[in-house]
This record gives C-alpha cells, structure tokens and sequence, in this order.
C-alpha cells in the first residue's frame, strides 16, 4: 500500500507542477494548424508510439484535424528500418507525404532524443527535416526534454518527482495531456459519444 499510495502522490505532484501556459499554447497551436489546413505527424517510439496510435484517433475523430502516426503502417516502418536504416524512418516518411509549412510533428518521448548520446536519432532527424521545411515542431517529453525540447516551438516538459519512475510517469502524462488537448475548446468540434447522453 505504500508504493501505491507514494505512486499517486507523485502523479498529483506532476500535475500541480505542470507548466498549464505551455498547455494551452499547445492547443492554440495544433487549433492553427487545423484551421490553416495543415496536418499533425505524431512520433513516438516504444510505448510513445501506442499513444501516438491513440491520439490520431482522437485528434481526428474529435477534432477534425487530418492526423497520422508513422508508426501505425508497420509494413512501412519495418520495410524502412530494414532497408535504410531506423535513424530515418521518420525523416523519410515527412519526406514522402511532403511536410510543408502548414504541417506540425508532435513528439512523445521519454527523453525528446539526444544527439550527442545517439539516442532515438530517428526523432532527431524527424526534427531537423520538420525544421528544414518550416513545419512546426511540438512535444509532450519526459527528463530534460533532449533535442526536442532544445529544438521545438512549443514544448511541454512532464516534471520529474523521482529518478525511478521517469519512463512510466512521462507515458501516461502523454495521455492526459493528449486527452486535455482534444477537449480543449479551441480544439474540440465533435462531442464524445457517452458525453452526448443527459443521463447516465
């Protein structure tokens, strides 16, 4: 029971820590990139990429934004990785759906990659070929944010309450952030289904 209690108590600590302005901005700035219709890649890796998988979902079906996750297509992310390389999978795949300055890449990632560690190039080059073709750069990132955070226009950084729990603690901070974000009423436009019942 204590290691349940002392979990929630740092997930409450996370919340009341969290930077709300960053938040905010972040639905502003995917709300503009809708209305100027553009399209959202989200990137993530490991347990990053479910979440990627499940925020398309919700982005697109909730708010109407032409959203997808590269590594949704496994047939493409396998063939790339086997064929190029892993460090570009995602690199290419803005190369080929050709991310212009209307478009945005939105990152989650424990670490936000880090070049001089070589670790996750694959979000590394994602950025720099964003950046190479005006796209907006946005991340939801864990630690100290890595390139990303360096990098990115709008950046949201989960705190860290202990050096044990950085991972678990950053990948579901996604998820509330993601889940936040699609409710935002600058973002919103289609109302979820068990919301749309008076009565439960």
């Amino acid at each position: 029971m204590n290691y349940i209690e002392e979990y929630f108590k740092e997930l409450k600590e996370i919340c009341d820590k969290l930077d709300k302005n960053i938040i905010n901005r972040l639905a502003l700035s995917i709300a503009k990139v809708r209305d100027n219709n553009g399209r959202l890649f989200i990137l993530g890796v490991g347990g990053s990429a479910a979440n990627a998988s499940h925020a398309v979902n919700d982005f697109r079906k909730i708010c109407n934004i032409e959203c997808y996750a590269p590594s949704d297509n496994v047939a493409e992310l396998t063939a790339r990785t086997n064929d190029e390389g892993w460090e570009t999978v995602f690199s290419s795949w803005i190369k080929c759906s050709n991310g212009n300055k209307n478009d945005a890449i939105l990152i989650f990632s424990v670490g936000g990659g880090e070049v001089e560690l070589n670790v996750s190039p694959n979000i590394v080059n994602a950025i720099d070929e964003a950046k190479k073709r005006k796209m907006k750069v946005f991340g939801i990132v864990g630690r100290n944010g890595g390139y990303t955070k360096k990098i990115g226009d709008v950046v949201l950084l989960i705190p860290i309450v202990n050096q044990e729990r950085i991972t678990p603690h950053s990948e579901e901070f996604q998820a509330i952030i993601w889940h936040c974000l699609s409710c935002h009423p600058s973002l919103t436009i289609n109302v979820n289904k068990w919301e749309s019942y008076n009565k439960v």
